[in-house]
């Protein structure tokens, strides 16, 4: 198991609270995977985003808010993330609030990126600002050179501050931009990877359970609900196999979440849109509160994106010496609870003493490649016509018998099949949930939603 790091050198964002990093982040990546609040101490982990600038290939890393006035619980665990990012470091982008001017935290920043070693380029933010122009200024005494005057909201200076940053760059980085790349025919494609959200309720595991995954420390825990903010991309490879994981901020019911105020708002957005683009979204249940309401929520927002499941019951050294009629009583439970996710394997994990994690991955991979299976059209149309033969369609509003004149699988990922009938264009819910499970029966499709569509033969 191994984790791969991003291309290129590494540029990482240094500065105390609110100076605008997220927001430099996002300009320079392209994306917007780092929270922008009016919220001081808004990004807590360490996020890291491949970029690209004239030809060259970098990877850009957010840190928390380190240094300065701070009443975040967590802010030790940020300290702690952001110090290992500066000693990895290649080029370090100190960046300062040309409205407020120089302030002794900006000091202490300063001395610790002295002694980091790396190039240090210094970013005077927010100078689109009249008053910004005479606090400019004072950041010269610091002695950094170069001094780099942006305003990143606005994406003013941005450009400058990167032919800055190339500067420092070794020349064997290189490469042609995205669009132009020249690579070596071996004959072979370049292997795809499994993009894997790990979602849940706050205080579930999700990041305990990534650590466990990646061997490493990636991610802060701790006790305290809403610890993860931003969704951490973290590349993996397991087995000769690419996975992205990604941990994401537990998601509590929408009224909780607006009394949370606007980090948390955008939190969960940033969450959501995680299992929107997820091959795999991994649901982790805290297995000493068994299943909720909001796990079928965020489950059922899996399932309506066509996400394949996996769920995991974390915490399960919390349920050892309950006995074997003890499990059987929890699955049966969890899966009265989630019903609409019969489909979804069910692993029992403990990612603190890393019992059966290792399943985690291997039930990902399984259920990956099953959502990108693919049935013969013959084979698809004998089938159909077995099953519709022994148990004609039931459709609404429709005359006389209804009739499966054939049938295609029209996509993949999630499997999707078009029926067509010689008058229906709808089958009765409980036939379509006959055919959904007799497709699964036959052809696996583990751990993936289906789509059946019907339409009438022209």
């Amino acid at each position: 198991m191994a984790v791969s790091g991003g291309e290129g050198p590494t540029v990482v964002l240094v500065g105390r609270p609110n100076v605008g990093k997220s927001t430099l982040f996002n300009k320079i990546t392209g994306t917007r995977r780092s929270i922008v609040a009016p919220v001081a101490g808004t990004t807590r982990d360490v996020i890291d985003q491949p970029a690209d600038w004239r030809g060259r290939a970098f990877t850009v890393v957010d840190t928390g808010g380190m240094f300065g006035a701070t009443t975040d619980p967590l802010h030790d665990l940020v300290v702690e993330q952001g110090r290992k990012a500066i000693t990895a470091a290649d080029v370090l982008v100190f960046v300062v609030d040309g409205r407020e001017g120089l302030v002794p935290a900006d000091e202490e920043i300063a001395r610790a990126l002295r002694e980091a070693g790396a190039p240090v380029v210094l970013a005077v933010n927010k100078t689109d600002d009249r008053r910004s122009r005479h606090g400019a200024a004072e950041f010269y005494r610091f002695g950094f050179d170069p001094v780099v005057e942006i305003a990143a909201e606005h994406g003013t200076g941005v450009g400058d501050l990167l032919d800055e940053i190339l500067k420092f760059f070794p020349v064997e980085f290189s490469r042609l931009t995205a669009g132009e790349e020249q690579k070596e025919d071996t004959g072979k494609s370049e292997p795809t990877s499994v993009s894997v959200a790990i979602v849940g309720r706050p205080n579930a595991g999700k990041s305990s359970l990534l650590n466990r995954l990646l061997n490493e420390e990636r991610v802060m825990v701790s006790d305290l609900p809403g610890t993860t903010r931003d969704a951490i991309d973290v590349e993996l490879t397991w087995h000769g196999k690419r996975f992205v994981l990604v941990d994401t901020a537990g998601i509590r019911k929408a009224g909780k979440v607006h009394k949370g105020g606007q980090v948390e708002n955008v939190a969960v957005v940033i969450a959501k849109r995680a299992i929107a683009r997820a091959d795999v979204v991994v649901l982790v249940i805290d297995a000493s509160q068994g299943a909720a309401d909001q796990d079928g929520a965020i489950a059922g927002e899996a399932e309506r994106t066509g996400s394949s499941i996996v769920i995991v019951a974390n915490k399960w050294d919390l349920m050892k010496g309950r006995g074997p009629e003890f499990v059987k009583q929890f699955d049966e439970q969890l899966r009265r609870e989630l019903k609409f996710l019969d489909y979804a394997p069910v692993l029992h994990v403990s990612a603190m003493t890393g019992e059966r994690a290792s399943k985690v991955l291997e039930t990902v991979d399984r259920v990956a490649q099953a959502r990108t299976r693919r049935v013969s059209t013959g084979e698809l149309n004998r089938f159909i016509k077995r099953i519709t033969e022994a148990h004609p369609p039931v459709a609404p509003g429709t005359r006389g018998e209804v009739r499966v004149m054939y049938a295609v699988q029209a996509d993949t990922a999630p499997p999707t099949f078009v029926l067509f009938t010689n008058q229906a264009t709808k089958f009765h819910f409980s036939y379509e949930r006959f055919i959904v499970n007799q497709l699964r029966e036959a052809f696996g499709f583990e751990g993936t939603p289906i789509r059946v569509q019907v339409r009438k033969s022209e």
